[in-house]
């Protein structure tokens, strides 16, 4: 056993949302109807802090979908990535309810004006005393995009541009004011030093801001970014700017490659990439027994009608494509065109279309982590010292709170005992306990 550390954070797919309505454990229509509370998302928040996560990762979108078939029926017939309450709203309420966790929100550089979010931003990394973070999403649904008085997505490509200076604009905005510039002097009646606070004054291709921000430098001084690019043009953006990145790999081989080539990235643009922590997804299932959790693993992987029509509708979603316009036992076009999750549709290209919507890319083949807490513990061990770190986010798609005791109240302490992830918080800042191996 290599007793490396490495770091865990969850990712909170469908966003504030409904978590598996129909699921055996979600209980009664009465609990199901609170989705729009957030008492699930503050229990979650207080089970991962017990475990010393590093943070939990709200995902998001702000329209419902009409992709599939042209229709939002399917969408909301089977509550597919819709509907989803604003995570910069619920993140004060996981702010409270935690010490030391932090809490990463998901906006949007296409739904938003740099200076509007970084004095959110700067806003939330106040009242939570240096715990918050930003997962820079750059819209991928033209649906979203109408919502805001466009006809569809900016070309894949330009989004990221506009999200470079988004970036450039959000950080000369955060450091506007300098750290002492904030005085309170009481003897001499000063407040802030106006000589250290500084104006922006940026006029770029896709912005203007004046500045300087409304409010002083946060305990973070920036929130820490966190992006799920996979596409070539995603992952020479994360090597710019990400802190932390959301990824997705099949196999270690493939996990290492995608860890190598952002960490080159991030070096060509002067950047340490020990300052990238890489956190992969998976979702493990875990059992008192290895049979009992393979049992489980196998009936996960069932799909009835329903759940095919919600496969299809969120690969849909996901890639801006129709999927019902192409017959199940056929491979899929080579020649698919994508303007929304390119690194996705790549994957499916030439793939008979059951075979992709009856996978599971996050926990299948050699990194299908099945069995009881020990048996997962040595495969996550195993995976991190071939890759070579930085992590695992966790997510389930069926989410119940009975997953969430097996991770952190399971899984987790046998991780503790093998030295392989933390025991306590080294610190009160997210970006600092995120580098602090």
């Amino acid at each position: 056993m290599s007793a490396r550390p490495f770091h865990l954070g969850w990712f909170y797919s469908k966003g504030f949302g409904p978590k598996a309505w129909k699921h055996q454990w979600a209980g009664p229509k009465s609990a199901v109807a609170r989705f729009t509370k957030p008492d699930t998302a503050v229990e979650l928040a207080r089970a991962m802090e017990r475990a010393c996560f590093d943070y939990f990762m709200i995902e998001d979108s702000s329209n419902v979908p009409y992709t599939y078939q042209g229709s939002h029926h399917a969408y909301l017939r089977h509550s597919v990535d819709t509907p989803k309450l604003d995570p910069t709203v619920l993140a004060p309420y996981l702010i409270a309810a935690t010490e030391k966790l932090g809490i990463v929100v998901t906006c949007s550089t296409t739904e938003y004006h740099p200076f509007m979010l970084a004095r959110k931003m700067n806003t939330l990394d106040h009242v939570s005393e240096g715990r918050i973070g930003w997962n820079v999403v750059t819209g991928s649904n033209d649906g979203g995009a109408q919502n805001y008085g466009r006809d569809k997505q900016y070309p894949h490509d330009e989004r990221y541009d506009r999200a470079d200076e988004f970036l450039e604009v959000a950080h000369g905005l955060w450091a506007g004011w300098e750290p002492d510039a904030l005085v309170l002097d009481l003897e001499k009646g000063v407040f802030a030093d106006g000589d250290k606070v500084h104006p922006l004054h940026h006029e770029g291709r896709y912005y203007r801001s004046r500045g300087p921000l409304s409010a002083p430098r946060s305990p973070q001084g920036s929130p820490v970014i966190c992006q799920a690019g996979g596409s070539a043009r995603g992952q020479a953006f994360a090597g710019r700017w990400a802190e932390t990145i959301i990824a997705s790999a099949s196999t270690p081989e493939r996990m290492k490659a995608y860890r190598d080539n952002v960490r080159a990235t991030a070096a060509a643009h002067g950047r340490d990439p020990d300052q990238i922590k890489i956190l992969f997804l998976v979702s493990p299932t875990v059992d008192e027994t290895r049979e009992r959790a393979e049992d489980r693993y196998r009936r996960s992987l069932e799909i009835d009608d329903n759940e095919v029509e919600y496969q299809l509708a969120s690969l849909s979603r996901q890639s801006g494509i129709d999927f019902s316009q192409f017959p199940m036992d056929e491979p899929l076009p080579d020649t698919l065109v994508s303007n929304g999750h390119q690194s996705m549709v790549a994957q499916w290209q030439g793939r008979v279309l059951a075979d992709v919507i009856r996978g599971n890319p996050l926990n299948s083949g050699s990194n299908a982590f099945v069995g009881t807490a020990d048996d997962v513990a040595a495969h996550m061990d195993e995976v991190m010292q071939e890759v070579g770190g930085d992590g695992f986010l966790l997510v389930n798609s069926y989410f119940s709170r009975r997953y969430v005791t097996e991770v952190c109240d399971g899984l987790v302490p046998e991780l503790q005992r093998r030295g392989l992830t933390r025991t306590a918080y080294e610190h009160d800042h997210l970006r600092d306990n995120l580098m602090a191996f």
